[in-house]
This record gives C-alpha cells, structure tokens and sequence, in this order.
C-alpha cells in the first residue's frame, strides 16, 4: 500500500474516517441493548391444566402421554415437568443451543397433537397450550389499588381483559402469566337439599349446559310469500347469578317448578381458588412476563413499559401500576456506571498520552483515533448482530487504552525524525511511516490474533465471550486503519519541530513543561536502572522471585472463587416459600402476611408483593413467593441495605421465626434464561422404580450432604411426600 497517497490527500484520509464515525454512530443509534448477550438454549412450555385432579393424576394422566409424545423431537436436549395437586401441568422442553426457536415450537406442537386423543376429555376441552419463552422471568409488575377501592377480584379481571392482551402483542413476549384468575359463575351446591330432590351434581351440569348456550335460531320468513324476513333472537348465555337462579331443574310432583336457587348458592367469583396476591398490604393482581428465545430483553421489556404507560392514562381512579422486578433497571444502571468509567478512561488516556507526548498537537492525534476507533466499532458490531452489553462496552473500556497505541507510534517516529533535523512535517511524516508501517501491521495482526480465537470457543463460555473478544479485535483493527490514513495526514499538517530554525528549542508553555517533565522523568528512569542493575548482578535472585511468583500464581488460583459471571445488586430478591404439606391456602395466606409485615421493616424494600399459591417449587395451596422490590440504588449506600445485606436479614432475622415454613431467599440469575433465581438446580432421577417414600429419604440426604459443603450457602428440595388425601 502506498501510504504516502494519504499524507499528500489529507482530505481523502479525513473522509475515511469520517465515513467510519458516521456508519458508527449510526450503528450505535440501531443497536439494541441488552445485559448479557443471548446465551440461553430456547425452550419450549406445554401447558395442560386438569380441574379437580391431584398431582399423582396429573403425571399418569396428562404429563406421560406428552412427554412420551414430545421425546426425540428434533434438538432436544432435556425435558423437565410439574404437576400440582391443583391441577396444573407444566412441561419444559430444553433444546441445544443454536436450535431455530420457531422450528422447535412447531416440532413440540406436532408432538403434542399427536398425543390429544390420549389426554383426558377434561383437559383437552380446556386446552393444551405451547409457547415458546426462555426460562426466566422477564418482568413482573402488579395492578393494585392503594385506597382498597377495588379487591382482587375486579383487578385480576382488568388486567386479564384489558392489560393481557395488549402485551401478549408486544414482541418478544413469549407468554404472560396472571398469578390470578378471571370471573366465573360459582355454583355452590347444599347437600341436603340435592339430597332430598333426588339429585347429583351431574344432573346441575346437564342443566347448566342446556340452558346456557348460544345457538343458531333461524329466520322468520324465510322463502316466504312475506315482506318482511326477521332474524329470531333470543337471551343466549346468561350473565347473572340471578338468570342462572331462575334455571328450571325439574317439575315435582305437585306442579311447582323447581330451579337453581332452590338448591344452590350462586355468586358471581374466581373461575379457581389458585392464587391469592397482595402488594404491600394491598390487594393487587400479580402478573409475570416471559421472554421468547432470539428476541431482545431490553427491547422488549421497553415496548411493554410503553403499553403500561399507555394503559395507565385509562385506569380507572385509585388504581395504578407498579414494577415489581425489571432487568432494565439494573441494565441501565450498570451502562450508565461503564459509560461513566469509559468518559474516565479517555479523559485519563488523553492526559497520560499529553504528560508523555508533552504538547498539545501531539496529544490531538492519539484522541482523534480513540473516538474513530470506538465509535467505528458500533457500526461492525451492527453488522456483524452484536448488541451493546456488558461485555461489549466493558471490551471498549479495555480497548481504549490499546487503540492510541498505534497513533502513538506515528507521533512518536516523526518527532523522532525532527530531533534528527529533519524540518518539513511532510517529510518527516513520510520518512516515520516507511519506518514503522510494517511494525504497526505487525503489532495490530498480533493483537487481534490473541482475541479472534475467543469466538472459536464452544459451549456456553464461548457464546457468552465472543461477543467481548471480537469487540477487541474489531477496536483495534479500525485504530490500525486510523493509524495508516488520519494519524500520519495529521501529523504532516500540524506537527511542527520542538526546535528552531537555529537548532534552538521553543520557548512557551509546552517547552517549559517539558523540560520540567523530563528532569523529573530522568530522574525515575536513573533509579528505575540503578534497580536494573542490581537485579542484573544478582540473578539468582530473579529467577527465585520468577518461581515463587509462579508458585503464588498456582496457589491462588486453587484457592480463588470461580463463576462465569459474578453477582450483583440488582434491586430485586425472590422469596420462595413451602408450608407443611397439606396446609390451607387460607392458612399460607394468613402466614404470608405475618412474613410480609416483617418485611416491610426491612430497610432498603420499597414494594413487597405476596402471592399465595405459586412459588419456585410450583403451584398448591401451601406455596408462597415475595417479589421484594428495593429502593434505587442511591438510597441504598450501606451494606446492610444492599441485596446481600437484606437477603441476610431474611435469613438471620426473619425466616427462624417462622418454624412451620420453609423459605428461601435468593436473588435473580445475572444471565436470563438460565432459571428464575441464581445458583443452580440438581434433579435426582429414580431409576429403580422404588417406593416414593424411600426416594424423598434419598433425595433429603442427598441435600442435608450437599448443606454441608462449604461452597454452598443453601441447599433446599421442595419434594414432599407427606400430601394427606
């Protein structure tokens, strides 16, 4: 390459790099922003429900037909499933990394379909449902009231009429789950009276789906000699619990009709008894969403905040929505601290370069390759599907220091040509970039050569890095390219030699400073080889020092925590709880809000939300789970009022209090998509095919051995054997 022609065109080297700045900050503005890049297998839910049907029932007769049916689906990894004794089947179906996610939810459903004839009448008349989503819940936000103007019921069902299915149109959500239920007629039979009439509760049924329907009724006048043609009409469903009243059971003997009424109370109430939540003493309705696999957290989780906005200006008076746990919140907190830190980087780059390269037109040059060079890497990244994260901005934040490297080279070798005499900046330029064109090359080559291989690594560690090693790369070529074009076309233009004409040097600030500077410099640099000379007379020394380094190397490392990433604050804590098997939901219920009140206490929680009947374990009467919201970070600036410290306070303060209660408190996965809380999850599988009891006596030795390793904090199982039924 004939770099000369960009020192005599400095025009066409300034075009380049601002066609490189442009397509940045236009990469920039179409980026999306994300936490961590998108690491996580897709999964797939299938979700049956069978009213009425204890767990045992739901594994027989709902989960084993579909899973047997689901099994050797094309990708799959693993499956995972739930059953409840309220009914409620779930299935998780894990794909390897890489599977097309719409691909894999058309696959499940062929599987599912296949095995419908199989499930019972019940749960094929309510329905079986496949959702693609990741793992991880992506926001949860609450609708409360906080006068009580409105109970629970009216606000499950605003939020199912009104809010769900808006967001469920939002993309990238892959499913929405209310913690609630919607209205239903309630039909509460009196045994005696059903008794004494002769009647059973399938005799209701009938009634009940004879006399509530909507059906075709014809047309008078059809072909017909009349003027007029009429559609008949008539009630259809009722929607009253006085019109279902009024329903007609049978005729008695004495010539009075008997109806409904007289054999039942009828309310207007939840279509199931699953869930009970309450947001800071409030009643509230709870809802969860999920993310599809592929799409954008960020993204998405903005679009759903728009809705809400949205929504919000129509709620009717004393309500009012409340985020419950939000990625964003600690995303944009944490973009906010790198930015800050990447300011802070420049600004100290551009004062070590200033200090070493002691005058202001020097120092202009590194600069200008640190911002071609950064922002350049946004447009790459945009084409290449990166998004700005953590790990790319934390690259760009590392690669500063690495990107005026070769800008410094240039500046250097032409002021080395000046001290030679050489006169002409144009010359000088010339003379420097024959010198050191192919050491830049070189160097720059080197470098990316270290960073490429990371995005060669499989597995979850090379699809989480690639994105920060390829940023590297990306960073430090385009400041190989700056160096080629704009340093040495700024370099002849506004370089000029420290001395005179007469071989004198300049007298002005930049001379008196750098003499000043260089005094001081010569004198650390006189010390630093008297040291070097010591050590090179002794060398024995050296390499004793070289060995216990590498020994201390060796120890540390055995010795030093290990984790793909670490944990972090990020505003949010989950407590998931487990009363005695068998235990009311008006029991847990009862026993949530004593928990609840104790939290309040806390300092550091602004909203703690308490939902009855659902829980990390599952879904039953005695589950629990507190969604503790804490206050921003800026409110929080001690230890004890931190994640950590409040999630102590749970475990010292409150959770020994409560004796009939199993609770555990954890903070959300830093990575979403690998589960609901941090840590991880171990399932004991029973081959033997032994009595449950001997296999729940395996799996609490199991945990009690695992509780007493030190590099575990908790270790707990949900699994009970001990249901009364």
């Amino acid at each position: 390459m004939n770099l000369k022609l960009f020192i005599e065109r400095p025009v066409l080297s300034a075009v380049i790099s601002i066609v490189i700045v442009l397509a940045g900050l236009i990469g920039l503005n179409f980026l999306p922003i994300e936490q961590y890049p998108d690491i996580a297998p897709p999964t797939i839910n299938v979700m049956a429900s069978y009213p009425g049907a204890s767990a045992e029932t739901v594994q027989k007769a709902v989960i084993v037909p579909l899973e047997e049916a689901i099994n050797g689906v094309e990708g799959l990894n693993y499956i995972t499933s739930s059953a409840s004794n309220s009914g409620e089947a779930s299935i998780t179906v894990f794909f390897k990394q890489g599977t097309n996610p719409d691909m894999a939810a058309v696959n499940v459903q062929n599987r599912v379909s296949t095995a419908l004839a199989m499930l019972p009448a019940e749960v094929t008349q309510m329905g079986v449902t496949t959702e693609k989503q990741q793992n991880a819940e992506l926001k949860t936000f609450a609708l409360y009231s906080p006068d009580d103007r409105y109970d629970r019921q009216f606000l499950n069902n605003y939020m199912k009429i009104n809010v769900e299915p808006r967001l469920k149109r939002v993309a990238g959500v892959g499913n929405t789950m209310l913690l609630g239920t919607n209205y239903s007629m309630r039909i509460w039979l009196k045994p005696d009276r059903m008794a004494a009439y002769g009647l059973v509760p399938s005799d209701i049924a009938a009634v009940a789906g004879s006399q509530n329907i909507e059906a075709a009724t014809g047309q008078f006048g059809e072909n017909a000699p009349v003027a007029i043609q009429r559609t008949m009409k008539y009630r259809g469903r009722l929607s009253k619990p006085e019109e279902f009243g009024e329903m007609v059971i049978k005729a008695l003997p004495s010539g009075e009709v008997l109806r409904l009424k007289d054999v039942a109370d009828i309310e207007l109430g939840d279509e199931a008894y699953n869930y009970s939540t309450v947001l800071n003493g409030h009643e509230a309705a709870v809802m969860m969403c999920y993310q599809t696999a592929g799409s954008n957290a960020s993204q998405t989780i903005n679009d759903i905040d728009e809705v809400l906005e949205d929504l919000g200006h129509s709620l009717p008076p004393g309500m009012e929505f409340v985020t419950l746990s939000d990625t964003n919140r600690f995303l944009y907190a944490s973009i906010h601290n790198v930015v800050e830190t990447l300011l802070i980087a420049i600004l100290l780059v551009v004062l070590v370069v200033y200090f070493f390269l002691q005058d202001v037109r020097s120092t202009l040059i590194p600069t200008a390759a640190i911002f071609v060079s950064i922002i350049g890497t946004f447009a790459v990244l945009w084409w290449i599907g990166f998004t700005i994260n953590l790990l790319t901005l934390f690259a760009l934040v590392l690669a500063i220091g690495t990107v005026v490297d070769d800008a410094i080279v240039v500046v250097e070798a032409v002021q080395a040509r000046f001290d030679e005499g050489c006169r002409s900046p144009f010359e000088a330029t010339v003379g420097a970039m024959k010198n050191v064109a192919a050491a830049i090359l070189t160097s720059t080559l080197i470098f990316m050569a270290v960073f490429i291989p990371v995005s060669m690594m499989g597995g979850t560690s090379g699809a989480f890095y690639r994105q920060f090693g390829l940023t590297m790369a990306i960073a430090v070529g385009i400041s190989a390219i700056n160096a080629f074009t704009l340093s040495p076309a700024l370099c002849a233009l506004i370089l000029r030699p420290y001395k005179n004409a007469d071989g004198e040097e300049k007298s002005n600030f930049a001379a008196r400073f750098r003499r000043r500077f260089n005094r001081w410099f010569d004198k650390a640099s006189s010390r630093y080889a008297s040291g070097l000379l010591f050590f090179i007379r002794r060398r024995f020394l050296v390499g004793a020092i070289i060995a216990a380094g590498i020994a201390l190397l060796l120890l540390l490392i055995n010795f030093t925590k290990t984790g793909l990433v670490p944990e972090e604050d990020t505003g949010t804590i989950y407590v998931s709880m487990n009363m005695k098997a068998g235990t009311s939901m008006e029991e847990t219920r009862k026993q949530m809000e004593q928990f609840g009140k104790r939290l309040e206490k806390l300092d550091g929680v602004e909203y703690h939300a308490d939902v009855t009947g659902y829980s990390f374990s599952g879904a039953g009467p005695s589950m629990g789970m507190n969604f503790l919201t804490l206050k921003p970070w800026d409110e929080r600036k001690t230890d004890e009022s931190s994640a950590y410290g409040i999630l102590m306070k749970i475990y010292d303060e409150i959770i020994p209090d409560f004796l009939d209660m199993e609770a555990y408190a954890m903070l959300p996965p830093m990575i979403p998509g690998y589960g609901m809380g941090s840590g991880f999850e171990l399932y004991l599988q029973d081959k033997g095919g032994g009595a449950i009891q001997g296999f729940k006596r395996v799996a609490d030795e199991f945990a009690a051995a695992l509780g007493k390793r030190p590099e575990l904090s908790s270790v707990y199982s949900a699994f009970q054997d001990d249901y009364p039924q």
